[in-house]
């Protein structure tokens, strides 16, 4: 819009400057507030807090991997392919993920690599970010484990119909919580918060140790959305298996041409005879 939407683009880039300001100041104070989380749950509940904290991180990798083993393995073998050679074909992404604690950096890799394996454009599309919002399976395994361990640490009883009911929550909040990284520990004091069924002061216990949890369900999330895609794209009968198998073993395939729509033919005037042709005025 040139001048008149200049001032517009000046304030959303002056706003954009905060932002990343702020940014850079929780950057900077996130590892003493890790510390302090660290130094609180060690100081009301003792050194042997450590232990049960290591204990509920090995817990959720066990279980992840466990779950991308077993249960997104079988889906793969559904499919006639190989969860694990689809995990190496995407270590670039995987490395990404590891280095950021959260899977939308790896979002535009995976694209373009499903799309590269033979999934129709149109399925990766809709699926891939649809799945980023709503098929995080890394963040309902957390939030769960989460739930319950701070419930066991707080000496909180919780029936078996109150558990359930934990579970269905944790399943409908994790929905949309990984959009940043530690977007699932703000989403887990939120659920817990509203609730009111555990204690939600007792995320402090957890608070020092999220960090070493966000990868891991980063990557459980990165896994099954690519799982996910695969498994529609078979559904809707799109799935060429024996070029996926290819690509995913490495293999050097040369990528889908699309065939392009020959541009219409420009219309021409008809040929008149000249004794046909209107006569027109010399005025006109």
């Amino acid at each position: 819009m040139g001048k008149l939407g200049a001032p517009v683009l000046d304030g959303v880039q002056r706003l954009t400057g905060v932002m990343f300001k702020i940014l850079g100041f929780i950057m900077k104070a996130a590892p003493l507030g890790a510390f302090g989380a660290m130094a609180f749950a060690v100081g009301k509940y003792g050194v042997s807090s450590l232990t049960s904290m290591g204990g509920l991180i090995a817990l959720f990798y066990v279980t992840s991997i466990l779950f991308v083993v077993v249960v997104l393995g079988s889906v793969m073998a559904f499919l006639k392919l190989n969860i694990f050679t689809m995990i190496r074909h995407f270590k670039e992404e995987y490395l990404i993920i590891l280095g950021t604690s959260t899977a939308e950096p790896a979002l535009p890799g995976l694209m373009r690599k499903l799309e590269h394996a033979g999934v129709k454009k149109e399925t990766v599309g809709l699926v891939v970010p649809t799945g980023y919002s709503f098929n995080l399976d890394g963040a309902a395994i957390y939030l769960s484990l989460a739930a319950v361990y701070i419930a066991q640490a707080t000496n909180t009883h919780l029936s078996i119909g109150q558990q359930l009911g934990l579970i269905a929550v944790m399943l409908l909040t994790s929905k949309g919580a990984a959009g940043v990284a530690g977007g699932g520990f703000i989403a887990l004091t939120a659920t817990l918060a509203t609730i009111g069924t555990i204690p939600a002061a007792g995320i402090m216990l957890i608070f020092g140790i999220d960090k070493f949890m966000s990868e891991c369900r980063a990557l459980v999330n990165f896994t099954g959305n690519a799982v996910a895609t695969l498994f529609i794209a078979w559904w809707d009968r799109t799935l060429d298996a024996d070029r996926v198998r290819r690509v995913f073993a490495g293999e050097l395939v040369e990528p889908i041409q699309v065939a392009e729509v020959p541009a219409p033919a420009a219309a021409v005037e008809p040929f008149q005879p000249a004794d046909r042709r209107p006569a027109y005025s010399e005025s006109i």
